[in-house]
Protein backbone atom coordinates (compact mmCIF):
# COMPACT_ATOMS: atom_id res chain seq x y z
CA UNK A 1 0.00 0.00 0.00
CA UNK A 2 1.26 3.08 -0.89
CA UNK A 3 2.23 5.95 1.78
CA UNK A 4 0.78 9.13 1.45
CA UNK A 5 2.58 11.97 2.15
CA UNK A 6 2.17 16.36 1.73
CA UNK A 7 5.39 18.94 1.21
CA UNK A 8 5.83 20.88 3.84
CA UNK A 9 5.85 24.22 1.28
CA UNK A 10 2.01 23.74 1.53
CA UNK A 11 2.47 24.85 5.20
CA UNK A 12 5.13 27.13 5.67
CA UNK A 13 7.75 29.03 3.27
CA UNK A 14 10.93 26.90 5.32
CA UNK A 15 11.96 24.80 8.09
CA UNK A 16 12.87 27.14 11.62
CA UNK A 17 11.99 24.83 14.69
CA UNK A 18 8.13 26.90 15.05
CA UNK A 19 7.68 25.84 10.81
CA UNK A 20 8.90 22.25 11.34
CA UNK A 21 6.43 21.98 14.56
CA UNK A 22 3.23 23.34 12.80
CA UNK A 23 3.96 21.62 9.61
CA UNK A 24 4.34 18.06 11.17
CA UNK A 25 1.57 18.69 13.32
CA UNK A 26 -0.74 19.80 10.95
CA UNK A 27 0.39 17.11 8.32
CA UNK A 28 -0.15 14.28 11.41
CA UNK A 29 -3.52 15.84 11.66
CA UNK A 30 -4.79 15.68 8.29
CA UNK A 31 -3.82 12.16 8.61
CA UNK A 32 -0.88 11.75 6.18
CA UNK A 33 2.09 8.95 6.75
CA UNK A 34 4.81 11.80 6.13
CA UNK A 35 5.45 14.99 5.18
CA UNK A 36 8.71 16.00 2.27
CA UNK A 37 11.00 18.86 4.04
CA UNK A 38 12.81 20.84 1.67
CA UNK A 39 16.90 20.52 2.29
CA UNK A 40 17.84 23.25 -0.34
CA UNK A 41 20.45 24.10 2.86
CA UNK A 42 21.22 21.11 4.99
CA UNK A 43 23.11 22.55 7.26
CA UNK A 44 20.06 24.98 8.43
CA UNK A 45 17.92 21.88 9.69
CA UNK A 46 17.88 21.20 12.95
CA UNK A 47 18.12 17.35 13.18
CA UNK A 48 17.41 17.11 16.69
CA UNK A 49 14.29 18.85 17.07
CA UNK A 50 12.82 17.62 13.55
CA UNK A 51 13.34 13.98 15.08
CA UNK A 52 11.46 14.63 18.33
CA UNK A 53 8.60 16.49 16.29
CA UNK A 54 8.16 13.44 13.94
CA UNK A 55 7.88 11.25 16.98
CA UNK A 56 5.43 13.22 18.48
CA UNK A 57 3.05 13.63 15.73
CA UNK A 58 3.70 9.81 14.32
CA UNK A 59 4.78 10.15 10.71
CA UNK A 60 7.81 9.65 8.84
CA UNK A 61 9.80 12.30 6.57
CA UNK A 62 11.30 12.33 3.68
CA UNK A 63 13.62 15.12 1.88
CA UNK A 64 13.66 17.05 -1.17
CA UNK A 65 16.45 19.71 -2.68
CA UNK A 66 17.97 21.20 -6.00
CA UNK A 67 21.54 21.34 -6.11
CA UNK A 68 22.61 25.48 -7.10
CA UNK A 69 24.77 26.94 -9.76
CA UNK A 70 27.87 26.61 -7.31
CA UNK A 71 27.45 22.79 -6.97
CA UNK A 72 26.00 21.69 -10.31
CA UNK A 73 27.40 18.41 -10.82
CA UNK A 74 26.54 18.40 -14.79
CA UNK A 75 28.49 21.49 -15.10
CA UNK A 76 31.49 19.92 -16.26
CA UNK A 77 33.17 22.00 -13.19
CA UNK A 78 35.46 19.40 -10.74
CA UNK A 79 35.06 22.40 -7.99
CA UNK A 80 31.45 22.03 -8.40
CA UNK A 81 31.22 18.75 -8.67
CA UNK A 82 33.35 18.23 -5.68
CA UNK A 83 31.09 20.78 -3.94
CA UNK A 84 27.85 19.36 -5.17
CA UNK A 85 28.82 15.89 -3.79
CA UNK A 86 29.36 17.33 -0.15
CA UNK A 87 26.26 19.07 -0.27
CA UNK A 88 24.43 15.70 -1.29
CA UNK A 89 26.56 13.72 1.58
CA UNK A 90 25.24 16.51 4.15
CA UNK A 91 21.55 16.25 2.87
CA UNK A 92 21.78 12.38 3.46
CA UNK A 93 23.60 12.92 6.95
CA UNK A 94 20.04 14.58 7.49
CA UNK A 95 17.81 11.95 6.45
CA UNK A 96 19.53 9.47 8.11
CA UNK A 97 19.68 11.57 11.36
CA UNK A 98 16.09 12.31 11.41
CA UNK A 99 15.19 8.69 10.54
CA UNK A 100 14.23 9.92 6.85
CA UNK A 101 14.46 7.54 4.16
CA UNK A 102 14.24 9.00 0.70
CA UNK A 103 16.04 12.10 -0.41
CA UNK A 104 14.73 13.37 -4.09
CA UNK A 105 14.52 16.20 -6.28
CA UNK A 106 17.16 17.72 -8.78
CA UNK A 107 20.23 15.56 -7.69
CA UNK A 108 21.63 15.80 -10.64
CA UNK A 109 21.64 19.29 -11.99
CA UNK A 110 21.35 22.79 -10.44
CA UNK A 111 17.67 24.59 -9.72
CA UNK A 112 17.45 26.21 -12.65
CA UNK A 113 16.94 27.89 -15.71
CA UNK A 114 19.55 26.86 -18.32
CA UNK A 115 20.82 29.52 -21.03
CA UNK A 116 22.56 25.93 -22.84
CA UNK A 117 21.66 22.34 -23.92
CA UNK A 118 23.62 19.69 -21.29
CA UNK A 119 26.55 17.70 -22.35
CA UNK A 120 27.64 13.98 -22.96
CA UNK A 121 30.70 15.07 -20.69
CA UNK A 122 28.35 16.57 -18.29
CA UNK A 123 25.32 13.84 -18.16
CA UNK A 124 28.47 11.49 -17.05
CA UNK A 125 30.18 13.41 -14.37
CA UNK A 126 26.44 14.05 -12.93
CA UNK A 127 25.89 10.19 -12.95
CA UNK A 128 29.15 9.56 -11.59
CA UNK A 129 29.05 11.29 -8.92
CA UNK A 130 25.44 10.00 -8.45
CA UNK A 131 27.06 6.81 -8.13
CA UNK A 132 29.29 7.34 -5.12
CA UNK A 133 26.35 9.39 -3.24
CA UNK A 134 23.89 6.09 -3.64
CA UNK A 135 26.86 4.10 -1.81
CA UNK A 136 26.23 6.48 0.85
CA UNK A 137 22.80 6.68 0.42
CA UNK A 138 22.50 2.61 0.42
CA UNK A 139 24.61 2.36 3.91
CA UNK A 140 21.48 3.99 5.89
CA UNK A 141 18.93 2.48 3.21
CA UNK A 142 18.18 5.54 2.09
CA UNK A 143 16.43 5.78 -1.71
CA UNK A 144 17.92 8.46 -3.78
CA UNK A 145 14.83 9.67 -6.28
CA UNK A 146 15.90 11.91 -9.44
CA UNK A 147 13.14 13.85 -10.41
CA UNK A 148 12.08 14.40 -13.68
CA UNK A 149 11.21 18.03 -14.07
CA UNK A 150 10.40 20.69 -16.98
CA UNK A 151 12.74 22.59 -18.77
CA UNK A 152 12.81 25.59 -17.03
CA UNK A 153 14.22 24.00 -14.01
CA UNK A 154 17.11 21.81 -15.07
CA UNK A 155 18.54 20.86 -18.96
CA UNK A 156 19.36 17.51 -17.61
CA UNK A 157 15.79 14.91 -16.98
CA UNK A 158 13.41 16.55 -18.45
CA UNK A 159 10.94 13.22 -19.79
CA UNK A 160 10.84 9.65 -17.57
CA UNK A 161 12.62 8.21 -20.47
CA UNK A 162 15.65 10.48 -19.87
CA UNK A 163 15.07 9.56 -15.51
CA UNK A 164 15.14 5.41 -16.81
CA UNK A 165 17.92 6.04 -18.97
CA UNK A 166 20.11 7.31 -15.80
CA UNK A 167 19.20 5.31 -13.38
CA UNK A 168 20.45 2.41 -15.84
CA UNK A 169 23.89 4.79 -16.58
CA UNK A 170 24.21 4.63 -12.57
CA UNK A 171 23.62 1.03 -11.64
CA UNK A 172 22.70 1.28 -8.21
CA UNK A 173 19.55 0.19 -6.92
CA UNK A 174 19.06 2.75 -4.66
CA UNK A 175 18.59 5.32 -7.41
CA UNK A 176 15.08 5.97 -8.82
CA UNK A 177 13.03 7.74 -11.15
CA UNK A 178 10.91 10.75 -9.08
CA UNK A 179 8.20 11.48 -11.50
CA UNK A 180 5.82 14.23 -11.30
CA UNK A 181 2.17 15.19 -12.67
CA UNK A 182 2.86 18.95 -13.13
CA UNK A 183 6.02 18.64 -14.69
CA UNK A 184 5.19 15.42 -17.00
CA UNK A 185 2.04 17.93 -17.85
CA UNK A 186 4.45 19.54 -19.68
CA UNK A 187 6.94 17.81 -20.88
CA UNK A 188 5.12 14.29 -21.96
CA UNK A 189 3.36 13.20 -24.92
CA UNK A 190 1.46 10.34 -23.22
CA UNK A 191 1.51 10.69 -19.43
CA UNK A 192 0.01 7.53 -18.40
CA UNK A 193 2.36 5.57 -21.03
CA UNK A 194 5.62 7.04 -19.17
CA UNK A 195 4.67 6.38 -16.06
CA UNK A 196 4.17 2.54 -17.47
CA UNK A 197 6.99 2.69 -19.43
CA UNK A 198 9.17 3.78 -15.78
CA UNK A 199 8.21 0.42 -14.45
CA UNK A 200 10.50 -0.76 -11.74
CA UNK A 201 12.51 2.37 -11.85
CA UNK A 202 9.97 4.51 -10.34
CA UNK A 203 10.44 5.03 -7.19
CA UNK A 204 9.45 8.64 -5.49
CA UNK A 205 5.70 10.28 -6.82
CA UNK A 206 4.58 13.90 -6.66
CA UNK A 207 0.76 14.81 -7.38
CA UNK A 208 -0.68 18.15 -7.83
CA UNK A 209 -2.48 19.45 -11.01
CA UNK A 210 -1.26 21.87 -13.96
CA UNK A 211 -1.47 24.95 -12.09
CA UNK A 212 -0.18 23.63 -8.44
CA UNK A 213 -3.51 24.60 -7.01
CA UNK A 214 -6.37 22.01 -5.86
CA UNK A 215 -6.08 18.79 -7.49
CA UNK A 216 -9.09 17.95 -10.20
CA UNK A 217 -9.21 21.91 -10.47
CA UNK A 218 -6.56 22.10 -13.26
CA UNK A 219 -5.97 20.15 -16.56
CA UNK A 220 -4.01 16.93 -15.29
CA UNK A 221 -5.65 13.69 -16.30
CA UNK A 222 -5.38 12.67 -12.89
CA UNK A 223 -7.69 9.76 -13.46
CA UNK A 224 -5.54 8.43 -16.07
CA UNK A 225 -2.32 9.07 -13.91
CA UNK A 226 -3.78 7.13 -10.98
CA UNK A 227 -5.14 4.06 -13.48
CA UNK A 228 -1.66 3.85 -14.61
CA UNK A 229 0.37 3.58 -11.15
CA UNK A 230 -2.18 0.97 -9.91
CA UNK A 231 -1.82 -0.98 -13.40
CA UNK A 232 1.97 -1.26 -12.96
CA UNK A 233 1.91 -2.17 -9.12
CA UNK A 234 3.19 1.01 -7.76
CA UNK A 235 3.71 0.62 -3.66
CA UNK A 236 5.98 3.33 -3.26
CA UNK A 237 5.65 7.02 -1.94
CA UNK A 238 2.74 9.47 -3.41
CA UNK A 239 3.32 13.09 -2.24
CA UNK A 240 0.78 16.01 -2.60
CA UNK A 241 2.94 18.93 -3.54
CA UNK A 242 1.16 22.70 -4.18
CA UNK A 243 2.17 26.23 -3.94
CA UNK A 244 1.11 29.47 -3.77
CA UNK A 245 1.98 33.03 -3.31
CA UNK A 246 0.57 32.87 0.06
CA UNK A 247 2.84 30.76 1.49
CA UNK A 248 5.98 30.29 -0.38
CA UNK A 249 9.08 32.43 -0.09
CA UNK A 250 12.20 33.38 -1.43
CA UNK A 251 14.50 31.76 -3.27
CA UNK A 252 11.87 29.32 -4.33
CA UNK A 253 8.94 31.75 -5.28
CA UNK A 254 11.97 33.39 -7.85
CA UNK A 255 12.56 29.92 -9.54
CA UNK A 256 9.37 28.60 -9.73
CA UNK A 257 7.43 31.75 -10.50
CA UNK A 258 5.38 31.43 -7.71
CA UNK A 259 3.60 34.45 -8.64
CA UNK A 260 -0.21 34.12 -7.85
CA UNK A 261 -2.15 32.91 -4.32
CA UNK A 262 -4.19 29.57 -5.92
CA UNK A 263 -5.88 28.90 -2.31
CA UNK A 264 -6.83 30.53 1.05
CA UNK A 265 -6.58 27.76 3.67
CA UNK A 266 -3.64 25.00 3.40
CA UNK A 267 -5.65 22.37 5.98
CA UNK A 268 -8.37 22.50 3.49
CA UNK A 269 -6.12 22.50 0.35
CA UNK A 270 -4.09 19.52 2.31
CA UNK A 271 -7.30 17.60 3.26
CA UNK A 272 -8.81 17.56 0.02
CA UNK A 273 -5.63 16.19 -1.58
CA UNK A 274 -5.38 13.32 1.04
CA UNK A 275 -9.13 12.60 0.73
CA UNK A 276 -9.03 13.19 -3.58
CA UNK A 277 -5.77 10.50 -3.64
CA UNK A 278 -7.47 8.01 -2.06
CA UNK A 279 -10.63 8.04 -4.12
CA UNK A 280 -8.37 7.93 -7.27
CA UNK A 281 -6.07 4.94 -5.55
CA UNK A 282 -9.78 2.99 -4.36
CA UNK A 283 -10.86 3.91 -7.76
CA UNK A 284 -8.33 2.75 -10.07
CA UNK A 285 -7.88 -0.73 -7.94
CA UNK A 286 -11.59 -1.10 -8.10
CA UNK A 287 -10.69 -1.31 -11.88
CA UNK A 288 -8.33 -3.86 -11.97
CA UNK A 289 -10.64 -5.97 -10.62
CA UNK A 290 -13.70 -5.74 -13.32
CA UNK A 291 -11.71 -8.67 -15.47
CA UNK A 292 -12.40 -11.29 -12.48
CA UNK A 293 -15.70 -9.37 -12.04
CA UNK A 294 -17.03 -10.08 -15.60
CA UNK A 295 -16.33 -13.73 -16.51
CA UNK A 296 -19.10 -15.29 -18.27
CA UNK A 297 -20.51 -18.73 -15.65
Amino acid sequence: MNKLGVHAMVWEAGWSRDECARAVARSAEIGYDFIEAPALDPSAIDVDFTRRQLEASGIGITFSMGLDADTDISSGDPDKAMRGRKRLEDALAVVRDTGGTHLCGILHSAFQKYAVPTTAAGVAMSADILGQVAETAAKSGITLGLEVVNRYESNVLNTASQGVEMCRRIGAPNVKVHLDVYHMNIEESDVAAAIADTGDHLGYFHTGDSHRGYMGSGTVDLQGVFRALVRMGYEGPITFESFSSRVVGQPVEGILGIWRNLWENSGDLAGHALAYTRAQLKSAQEVQKQADRSRLP
